[in-house]
């Protein structure tokens, strides 16, 4: 075995030791508490058939894009989202990408320069630290969700800075306070940059726009592979920036335009999300999470519940027991989270019912 494949052996053996080794196994079969399919629309009967119907009457759908966007990948259906999804948030225009991962990826390495700082919350997604490293810009973490520490950074930079935060954070389950973030950036002439993959469709077009904060915003990243059901992502900015990243986000410049398809599909569950009440059932369901007296460090609003158990054999147990049981949880270790605070993370949905909420909470209570 070579230095190198040796390297690689001894790193994994230390994973599966410590029992933390990742593998993919194909979907189970359950009571969903994990998948980030928040409304239900990934599995909407209703919205499958009508894809299925627009593409028996329109095949060309799902012909190959050919090649990149600037190139020959282009088309109508792509430009016509687009205008769909700007004029729905309220921005002056919207740049479709493959993922939320690569339009961070995007956003991040393109805007900000070698002589700017990018301040991020210490737990932003990992897709806006990897974006940090392809950027020549100095990159510095503040506590989470602490507009102390955040200003502290602020007060000490003498180049422009980015400040990169979540509005409803993915592994917490909590809320960034949006509009007091905002104030701290406009008062050091900061761009802000919010991305709501958790948050879009939870909360209508997302904590953005509920709270009008567009003008105060230079861009917010929504995505589709959640409560849209779908898949892919948007940039959500104005025409200046959207020009620049066609020019310099080597993300977008370098990659593949997916299928008309995909973009048809996010045209139809918008419309569908814009014309049906998903998210009053998905409330009343967290709130009935909420009532059991779980310990969580989350949101009282977030589909995201996050129960720490630090004890990880405690943890895989807890997990165990419940897919025994017919339930489908994630058991979160490090490095994903700190050590210490490992967790079971629990997605409720609108489709859950009140007695599978019930049960799950009690079987997690017996157990820890």
């Amino acid at each position: 075995m070579s230095n190198t494949s040796h390297y690689f052996q001894t790193a994994l053996n230390k994973r599966r030791e410590e029992g933390i080794l990742r593998s993919l196994r194909p979907r189970s079969q359950g009571i969903d508490f994990y998948s980030n399919d928040y409304l239900g629309l990934a599995r909407n009967a209703e919205l499958q058939n009508i894809l299925l119907q627009q593409i028996t009457e329109t095949p060309e759908l799902l012909a190959g894009s050919t090649g990149s966007r600037l190139i020959s990948g282009n088309s109508i259906e792509a430009l016509t989202t687009e205008k769909l999804i700007a004029d729905q948030h309220q921005y002056p225009s919207a740049l479709l990408f493959q993922s939320g991962y690569n339009a961070n990826l995007a956003l991040l390495s393109a805007l900000p320069n070698r002589h700017d700082i990018i301040i991020v919350d210490e737990l932003v997604h990992r897709s806006v630290h990897d974006a940090c490293r392809m950027s020549h810009a100095t990159k510095l973490k503040f506590r989470h969700n602490d507009l102390d520490n955040l200003e502290e950074k602020l007060k000490k930079q003498k180049g422009h800075c980015y400040i990169a935060v979540e509005s409803l954070y993915s592994m917490d389950g909590d809320l960034a306070p949006l509009q007091e973030t905002a104030a701290l950036a406009e008062k050091y002439s900061a761009s802000l940059l919010v991305d709501e993959a958790h948050a879009f469709g939870v909360f209508g077009n997302g904590l953005v726009c509920q709270q009008q904060l567009q003008n105060k915003i230079l861009a917010t990243v929504v995505t589709y592979g959640k409560a849209l059901g779908a898949h892919g992502a948007a940039i959500l900015t104005n025409e200046l920036i959207k020009d620049y990243l066609i020019n310099f986000a080597s993300p977008f410049i370098y990659s593949t335009s997916p299928q008309d398809w995909q973009w048809r599909m996010i045209k139809n569950n918008y419309s569908y999300l814009k014309n049906n009440d998903l998210s009053t059932q998905l409330m009343e369901n967290i709130r009935t999470f909420r009532k059991q007296g779980l310990s969580t460090l989350s949101s009282e609003s977030s589909p995201i519940q996050a129960v720490v158990i630090p004890d990880i054999m405690k943890l895989k147990n807890v997990q165990q027991v419940l897919l025994e049981k017919g339930f489908l949880t994630y058991a979160v270790y490090s490095p994903t989270v700190k050590p210490g605070t490992e967790r079971l993370r629990i997605c409720l949905h609108s489709f859950n019912t009140e007695k599978e909420i019930i049960e799950l909470t009690q079987i997690i209570q017996h157990h820890i």
